[in-house]
């Protein structure tokens, strides 16, 4: 097993996320969302080993593409404050509800090949080092996230740049699974 392989997986796979936890840790308080993110990371990772061989099988990298919809609907989606509105959703299920959408299309096409060759075993050590790099990552951004000048440009920029981040997530999962591509292709 290599470790450097998984940790720039995991790196690359979340990067884009990286950006929306700070917009996440300024709404919701450090643990709630370490919960949430943690939760949904760690149930992709799971998917991905114990169904990779399967989905590798039966489909084709491109249809995953298809969920690179998820994170534009959410983009377009008007969910803009309003005072008299009730979120429907603890922080929890809202941090781990929004991982699941802007990521699931790449955790599953880009973990299925580094883990499903991976025993139980080095499965369940990947799976302790991947949380540990999730909860350090989480901790760092908030501290990131609480310098004033980045704090300042999130308050004023953040609803735009997540709606951006979101649509060029969808793009990219379009993009990067070969669903674009394969849709020419049958042009």
């Amino acid at each position: 097993m290599n470790w450097w392989i998984i940790f720039i997986t995991f790196l690359a796979v979340n990067l884009d996320f990286f950006f929306i936890l700070i917009f996440l840790l300024e709404r919701y308080n450090l643990r709630d969302v370490i919960i949430g993110y943690l939760g949904a990371l760690l149930v992709l990772v799971t998917i991905s080993f114990l169904l990779g061989k399967t989905l590798a099988i039966f489909l084709p990298e491109w249809i995953l593409g298809i969920l690179g919809i998820l994170p534009i609907y959410m983009a377009l989606h008007d969910n803009d404050e309003d005072p008299t509105h009730t979120e429907k959703h603890g922080p929890i299920i809202t941090t781990l509800i929004t991982y699941l959408a802007v990521c699931a299309g790449c955790n599953l096409s880009i973990f299925l090949p580094i883990l499903t060759n991976l025993t139980f075993q080095q499965f369940t050590l990947a799976l302790l080092f991947i949380a540990v790099l999730s909860i350090a990552i989480v901790i760092l951004i908030k501290g990131i996230g609480n310098i004033p000048l980045i704090k300042q440009a999130m308050q004023r920029y953040s609803e735009t740049l997540m709606k951006a981040i979101y649509i060029g997530v969808g793009c990219y999962v379009f993009w990067d699974s070969g669903l674009i591509t394969h849709l020419i292709h049958l042009l």
